[in-house]
Parts: structure tokens; C-alpha cells; sequence
């Protein structure tokens, strides 16, 4: 569903004309699923990233590697103000297990993080590193799976129709 939506829209003919007029490479916008897949994998790594601006750092992968820039804006989009908290709780108490450092108890407060950035820093980027490697791997096989499945049941329909 996913997958015929995103190709109806990529041939719109104002898509067309916004690409025209800007000059965007249409690569950047290709809807197939190297482009889908590689978006959804940028995006979720960089969404695990505990940092700002991290649309930004989206946009430094475009000189070097071709993906679907508004996928991967979208997928790091998924840390968001309500998921950040919860997200990154869960990657300092993975890395504080990983590394065998016992977790300090975390208050919710900009004096709290001030004051213990130096103890939770390292198994906070340590889980990080984890979650952001492992989950955007998994979204992208994912993605690459339910593409070819959608592929396969529209092939089996179309047949079927006959």
C-alpha cells in the first residue's frame, strides 16, 4: 500500500515541476527500494543519536550516499520531544548493562544532567551506538523484506486476475 502510494506520488506532475524548478537531483526523491531502504536506515541512525539538529546531520550523508531524503528526514523524526526521554533512558541503561557499570538513578532536570554528564556519558553513547546500528540495520531489512512481499502479492494478484 505503502510502496504504490509513494510511486502514484513521485510521478505527480507538481513533484515534477518543484524538481524542475529547484534543480533537485530526482534521485533524492526516487521512490524504489534502494532509495526507500537507504532513507529509513540513515534516518534511524541518526535518530538514535542523542545530539541536536539532527535533520542536519541527515543532510550531511546527501554528498555521500544516494537515499530518499524526505524518508530519512522522516525517520528522524521518530525522536521527537515525547520519545527522547524514554529512548535515551533506554540506551544509557543498555550500555550501563553491557559495560557492567552499575545506572545511576536519572532525574528529569538540566541540573541533574549538568552535574553527572561525565558518569552517564560514555554507557549513554555506548547504548547508543548499539540501538543506532542494530535498529536502523533492522528497519532496513525490514523495509527491504515488506518491499519484495508487496512485490510478490501484487505479481500474484495481477497473475490470479487473468
Amino acid at each position: 500500500m505503502i510502496r504504490k502510494t509513494l510511486k502514484k506520488t513521485s510521478k505527480h506532475k507538481k513533484l515534477k515541476d518543484l524538481i524542475k524548478k529547484y534543480k533537485i537531483p530526482p534521485e533524492y526523491l526516487a521512490t524504489n527500494r534502494k532509495m526507500i531502504s537507504r532513507g529509513v536506515l540513515i534516518g534511524l541512525f541518526i535518530a538514535f543519536i542523542p545530539m541536536p539538529m539532527q535533520m542536519a546531520a541527515v543532510l550531511l550523508f546527501v554528498p555521500f550516499v544516494r537515499f530518499n531524503v524526505p524518508v530519512a528526514l522522516a525517520m528522524c523524526w521518530l525522536s521527537n520531544p515525547l520519545t527522547m526521554p524514554p529512548m535515551y533512558y533506554m540506551e544509557y541503561l543498555t550500555g550501563s548493562f553491557l559495560l557492567g557499570i552499575q545506572p545511576e538513578p536519572v532525574q528529569m532536570t538540566l541540573e541533574w544532567f549538568s552535574n553527572n554528564l561525565d558518569n552517564i556519558f560514555i554507557p549513554l553513547y555506548f547504548g547508543t551506538a548499539i540501538y543506532s546500528v542494530f535498529g536502523s540495520l533492522a528497519g532496513y531489512f525490514l523495509v527491504n523484506f515488506l518491499w519484495k512481499q508487496s512485490v510478490e502479492r501484487d505479481k500474484k494478484k495481477h497473475y490470479s486476475d487473468r
